[in-house]
């Protein structure tokens, strides 16, 4: 009696850990987040590619996703989603240490570098160093919603760090705006005779 008694115990008790996590929904995927995410985001969002050595970061707005995905996999899908979003358009940035960063050092370098720019190719890269950008993107976290996909690459300075910037209104657009808007100021800040 007893050891039918420990027996359905210790059933219940193996049981129990694999009914919960049959009840928990799946986790999405990282596709899935970045589809699901897009329509949200807007100029002045970011989504960065980073390597697998990026730092969790803890401002509020950052939010990492773990994509065990190659670099040139996950920057290949997220362009695409951004050449068929009807709202946003991407401001690429990358590391100006990795035009410096040897094979020897970091095996696969080279290659990185070639495939990354097959992928960049026809877009207006801007190169800052390390530092400079993750301190703008620290501080756009305090505001903007930030999205880190993180993969699977493990050679240093190779983060592809996106900044959203709005598709239906160029830069040439707004500082026609502006121009006017200093131009009409400047009018009614004049004395009238």
């Amino acid at each position: 009696m007893r050891i039918c008694r420990f027996l359905k115990i210790l059933s219940l008790l193996v049981a129990l850990p694999v009914l919960a996590a049959a009840q928990q929904p799946a986790p999405a995927t990282w596709k899935a987040k970045v589809a699901q995410t897009m329509p949200l985001l807007g100029h002045r969002n970011w989504i960065l590619v980073v390597d697998s050595a990026y730092p969790l970061q803890t401002s509020a707005g950052v939010e990492t996703v773990e994509t065990n995905a190659s670099q040139a996999e996950v920057v290949g899908y997220v362009l695409d989603v951004l050449n068929h979003s009807i709202h946003v358009r991407p401001d690429i940035y990358m590391d100006a240490e990795l035009p410096f960063v040897p094979d020897q050092d970091a095996p696969g370098a080279s290659a990185y570098r070639e495939q990354i720019g097959r992928l960049l190719h026809g877009y207006k890269v801007q190169s800052q160093p390390h530092e400079q950008i993750i301190a703008q993107i620290d501080e756009a976290g305090k505001l903007f919603h930030v999205l880190v996909l993180k993969t699977n690459t493990a050679i240093p300075y190779t983060s592809v760090f996106i900044r959203l910037n709005c598709k239906y209104w160029s830069d040439d657009a707004e500082k026609r705006l502006r121009g006017k808007m200093s131009a009409g100021a400047a009018q009614h800040a004049q004395p009238s005779q």
